[in-house]
């Protein structure tokens, strides 16, 4: 059962830290907390013995009973919430400790005592009816199996994960997939072949089958391998339900940047018809190499294909699609390919599988050889069913014992061996999901919040994981950031989801979800009523259901839009709204327990009030996601959102609101290079995370109010200074006292970047860009000082031979970049790869 805790967790959290402290109640009033937090434990309980069943194996009591009982914590959740709002709200002084729930005790003293016992008595009254009516309609918190039994407790997942380096291989470089080579191979010959004249014209090439085969992984092999060739090129994804404008403006972006990126939000309101004359236009006398990956329809390629002019330069199109029809609409004409993909050979299967389990296609053991080769039967050469089966059984980078192997095998059914059949790879994808802790679940399926095919920044995902409560940390020595990263890579290691942008350091950037992948968490988060999604909206979409998170991801006509105007908002956690919807963005007033508000991306323009005017009331937010938006100005009601954690406001153009500096519980601060920071940031005591920060000559308070913020993780400074500036003393100074700084990068055009050489750097410092110039390699550079330094890019004067043996000696550093002052130096660019 994927959801079953609910919001269990993180209300007993709260619960438990209440009444740890010693605030006189009542006596009433405390036993009434002390008995819903006994009933909670035992629901609690209850649930999590409900999790480890699979959905299909439960009885329908049974699953009723769990929906009540998740609905009901998040229903008791929002009432501590409000508690917290009133008391540390706005219109409260500010608490004196950070600690929000200390904050809340510390307040409660403050009031008249008769207000807040019938405050009190009243929520806890509410509440008590609430489990009272859940407690007595089917027993008391009966698991499964009548009763709540003693659960062995699965392994917690640890901060340290990262992504397994087997497949940081298998995703990293795909040119050398040697289970896709001969494929790869073919195409190639097919797109070169033609005699003087055919060889001229524009060939196409589209690569037909069914979902799960690798047909995106084969087309970017073959781009990666020829794209060098073509004068222009570009990779874009269509998907079922495409946004066509922004498939084009993608191709114009790619094929040619310099002309295009000036042209900023412009291209953003482009019609359709204005998009293909421009991409006509850039095309006419180029010879280009494009990919129109995942297509499902004949008239968006149509709308597409007319934008592609044959320039008579030699031109070459590969398409992907599941669709027959598709396919043969694309090859047209005698010189078009249509090229079948195949399933893997038995062989190919075989080093595809080995090599992610055992990290070489020789490794089996003796006694895994026959099981392995069932397994691979029912996979039917399918490599999305061989990699998540062999994610699975390798686990946390650690194979699991034979038995196991043999009721994996057994729970596969009849598997692909007669084809694609979707409802067998269903039942493979889901043995991987309930494998999986439940939190972990609850973190994949919020990625059904995002439309298909889309890239997800992992930044972004995790920072919305926190701020929805997805997990609590584990110890007090790790950030909740690292967690979710660790969260990140084990979804990434059981192939839940695949890596985007794998730096030289091993860490995925963003990730994609498999579409086959994305429909399981859809229907899974559908039927559990988590997420919330308003591109199609159904006749039969049951009105009465409580709305808690919603994803408007395409503009909406007749009934949709009918349902959204009429639709309670009131209990709506989480809102996202992708660029094709964003003409019909709600009011904001509507939303009361709203804790994400993420706009990326939507073009909001001069009309940000029409989106923004209401922000003020949110007094739930934690995250409030404005990238991309291009907001000309930010209201100063962002300052009453006392308890964000996340604001990012980067590609807007908005002066930062000077109320900003009241968000004591912020955590990740993005902005945009044109915003000047305020005084006071020193109250911003809780951020691990500023981007974006310009600072130029004469902001010698703005520089020292930066010493303040100790729990700096990320520090992302645009220095515009010099060596007899004062300024740069104090950049010195401050970062002094940044002790867990794990991400520095100071940008300093060609103005000198003083650091005192005595300074002691965090020892947790993994990657280090100084992009201002240093006299001479500084002393702190050493193994002793940064023994975590993986990454290392500065601009030195001068670079002696001896620097580079110091260079050289840094025992994690996976990549630097020296540049001197008179060029580039004979080490230009070392690239260093963990064996």
């Amino acid at each position: 059962m994927e959801l079953a805790v609910g919001a269990m967790g993180s209300l007993l959290l709260k619960l438990g830290k209440l009444l740890e402290e010693q605030y006189k109640l009542q006596k009433s009033v405390k036993s009434d907390f002390q008995y819903l937090q006994r009933e909670l434990q035992s629901m609690h309980a209850a649930l999590s013995e409900v999790a480890e069943v699979p959905r299909e194996q439960l009885k329908q009591q049974d699953r009723l009973w769990a929906t009540d009982v998740r609905e009901l914590s998040q229903d008791i959740e929002d009432v501590v919430d409000n508690f917290l709002v009133r008391i540390e709200g706005p219109k409260s002084e500010p608490a004196a400790n950070p600690d929000c729930l200390r904050g809340l005790i510390v307040n409660m003293t403050k009031l008249k005592k008769w207000k807040a016992r019938r405050q009190i008595a009243a929520a806890i009254k509410d509440i008590k009816e609430q489990v009272h009516e859940v407690a007595n309609r089917d027993g008391r918190y009966r698991g499964p199996h009548g009763v709540v039994s003693h659960l062995t407790a699965i392994a917690a997942t640890r901060v340290t994960t990262t992504v397994d380096p087997v497949l940081i291989a298998l995703y990293g470089d795909q040119k050398k997939l040697i289970a896709i080579s001969d494929a790869k191979d073919e195409i190639i010959k097919k797109l070169s072949e033609g005699d003087d004249v055919s060889m001229k014209h524009l060939k196409i090439l589209s690569v037909v089958g069914f979902g799960g085969l690798g047909k995106t992984t084969l087309a970017k092999a073959v781009y990666d391998e020829l794209r060098g060739q073509f004068g222009s090129w570009a990779f874009v994804t269509v998907s079922q339900n495409p946004d066509v404008r922004k498939v084009l403006r993608d191709l114009l972006y790619q094929l040619d940047n310099e002309k295009y990126k000036d042209l900023g939000g412009a291209i953003l309101f482009m019609a359709e018809t204005e998009l293909i004359e421009k991409l006509q236009e850039s095309l006419r006398t180029k010879r280009y190499f494009i990919v129109i990956d995942d297509l499902w329809d004949v008239k968006v390629w149509d709308t597409i294909r007319y934008a592609l002019v044959d320039s008579n330069q030699g031109s070459r199109i590969i398409t992907t699609t599941r669709n027959r029809d598709v396919s043969k609409a694309c090859c047209s004409f005698n010189d078009d390919i249509i090229y079948n993909m195949k399933p893997l050979s038995e062989t190919n299967s075989q080093i595809l599988f080995h090599k992610r389990i055992f990290a070489s296609d020789t490794g089996c053991p003796r006694e895994l050889e026959q099981v392995s080769k069932d397994i691979l039967k029912k996979c039917g050469g399918v490599p999305l069913a061989i990699i998540t089966i062999a994610s699975h059984l390798a686990g946390d980078q650690q194979i699991k014992p034979m038995d196991q192997w043999y009721s994996l095998l057994n729970s596969i059914g009849r598997g692909l061996t007669r084809g694609g059949d979707v409802e067998e790879m269903r039942r493979i994808l889901s043995l991987s999901y309930y494998d999986l802790p439940y939190r972990l679940r609850t973190c994949l399926l919020h990625l059904s919040i995002f439309p298909e095919d889309t890239e997800i920044s992992k930044g972004r995902l995790i920072k919305r994981w926190i701020a929805e409560g997805l997990f609590q940390g584990e110890n007090h020595e790790a950030s909740l950031f690292d967690l979710g990263e660790s969260y990140f890579n084990t979804l990434i290691n059981r192939s839940m989801i695949e890596p985007v942008g794998i730096s030289v350091e091993g860490r995925a950037r963003a990730c994609r979800v498999h579409d086959m992948m994305l429909d399981l968490i859809c229907d899974l988060s559908s039927e559990e009523n988590f997420v919330t999604v308003l591109d199609v909206i159904k006749g039969d979409t049951p009105l009465e259901r409580k709305i808690r998170r919603m994803s408007l991801q395409k503009s909406m006509e007749n009934l949709a839009t009918i349902w959204l105007d009429s639709a309670s908002m009131s209990q709506v956690r989480s809102f996202t709204i992708f660029s094709p919807a964003s003409n019909q963005m709600p009011c904001l007033s509507r939303f009361q327990v709203l804790r994400v508000l993420d706009l990326e991306g939507c073009c909001l323009g001069e009309s940000w009030h029409l989106n923004l005017r209401h922000i003020g009331k949110l007094l739930h937010l934690r995250y409030l996601g404005l990238r991309g938006t291009q907001a000309h100005e930010l209201p100063m009601e962002i300052g009453m959102l006392k308890f964000l954690q996340t604001l990012d406001l980067r590609g807007t153009w908005a002066e930062l609101p000077s109320s900003v500096v009241g968000l004591e519980h912020l955590i990740f601060l993005h902005l945009s290079l044109v915003m000047e920071l305020p005084i006071g940031l020193r109250n911003l005591t809780s951020l691990e995370e500023l981007t974006g920060v310009h600072v130029g000559s004469f902001c010698a308070k703005i520089v020292k109010e930066l010493g303040y913020l100790t729990k700096l993780r990320v520090l992302d400074i645009n220095w515009r200074g010099s060596e007899k500036n004062r300024e740069d003393r104090d950049l010195a100074d401050f970062l002094c006292s940044l002790h867990n700084l794990q991400n520095l990068e100071i940008r300093g055009g060609d103005d000198h970047v003083y650091l005192r050489r005595d300074w002691v750097p965090s020892p947790h410092l993994r990657r280090l860009v100084l992009h201002g110039w240093l006299q001479e390699l500084p002393t702190w550079l050493s193994t002793s000082s940064l023994p975590l330094l993986s990454y290392l890019d500065i601009n030195v004067r001068q670079v002696l031979s001896k620097d580079i043996q110091t260079v050289g000696m840094l025992k994690s550093l996976h990549f630097v970049s020296l540049k001197t002052g008179t060029g580039q130096c004979d080490v230009e660019r070392l690239v260093l790869l963990r064996k």
